[in-house]
C-alpha cells in the first residue's frame, strides 16, 4: 500500500469513527447531520486523496463512475466517491436513509423538492421545488431519509464529490424516483454499477 492509500484509509477510518460517535451520542436529526456533513467536508477538502490516478473518470460515452471507498461489515456508513461528467442528470428521488454530499472539485446542481400529495394513490406523486443548491468544493448538503432531490452536472469537466449514506446504496431497495411532468413515481434502481479497486460490484456484494 503506497503512502497516498495509507493516508486515505487512515483519514476515512477517522472520519467514519467520528460520524458513528456523533450519531450514537445524538441520534439522527437535521442538526446531527449538519455535524456529520462538516466531518465529511473536511475529508473532501483533502483533494489529493481523490485524484484521477486512483479514481478515473467514466469512459467516453458514460456519465458516471461511482467508487465504494468504505462501509461497515453490515453495509452501514457507506462512503462513495462519485465522478460525473457534464450532462449527467439524476431525476428527483429519495434515499430511504440519511445522506451527506461534499464537494471535492467541480459543481453539481441539487434541486430539493417538497411532496404535496399524501402518497395514498399508488404510483402518483405531486412535487414542488423548495430550494436549489450548487454544491462545489468546500460545500455540501445533508439529506434526511425522506428528503427528495435531483442532480444535474453542467460545466465542461468531470466533478468529484464524496457521498456518505447511512446504508449502502446496494441495499436500498425501497427508494422512489419521481417524474415531475407526469406526476408519477416508481421504485428506483441503483443506476450505474459501483466500482471498487478496479472491479465492479454487484448488488449485495
Amino acid at each position: 500500500m503506497d503512502a497516498t492509500h495509507q493516508v486515505r484509509q487512515t483519514s476515512v477510518d477517522a472520519m467514519l469513527e467520528g460520524v458513528r460517535e456523533t450519531l450514537f451520542d445524538q441520534g439522527l436529526s437535521r442538526s446531527t447531520l449538519a455535524s456529520v456533513l462538516e466531518q465529511l467536508k473536511e475529508l473532501a477538502a483533502r483533494s489529493e486523496l481523490w485524484g484521477a490516478e486512483d479514481f478515473p473518470p467514466p469512459e467516453e460515452g458514460e456519465h458516471q463512475a461511482r467508487y465504494l471507498i468504505a462501509q461497515q461489515p453490515d453495509k452501514t456508513f457507506a462512503l462513495y466517491l462519485n465522478v460525473m461528467r457534464p450532462g449527467k442528470r439524476i431525476p428527483p428521488h429519495d434515499h430511504t436513509t440519511w445522506a451527506c454530499i461534499a464537494g471535492v472539485e467541480g459543481e453539481e446542481c441539487n434541486t430539493l423538492y417538497r411532496r404535496l400529495d399524501d402518497g395514498s394513490v399508488d404510483g402518483r406523486a405531486e412535487l414542488e421545488v423548495s430550494a436549489e443548491r450548487l454544491i462545489g468544493a468546500g460545500d455540501g448538503i445533508a439529506l434526511m431519509p425522506d428528503d427528495i432531490h435531483s442532480v444535474v452536472i453542467d460545466g465542461d469537466a468531470p466533478i468529484r464529490h464524496l457521498h456518505l449514506y447511512g446504508r449502502a446504496l446496494e441495499t436500498l431497495d425501497a427508494r422512489t424516483v419521481f417524474d415531475l411532468e407526469a406526476g408519477t413515481c416508481r421504485p428506483m434502481d441503483i443506476g450505474v454499477k459501483t466500482r471498487q479497486a478496479g472491479k465492479t460490484l454487484q448488488a449485495g456484494e
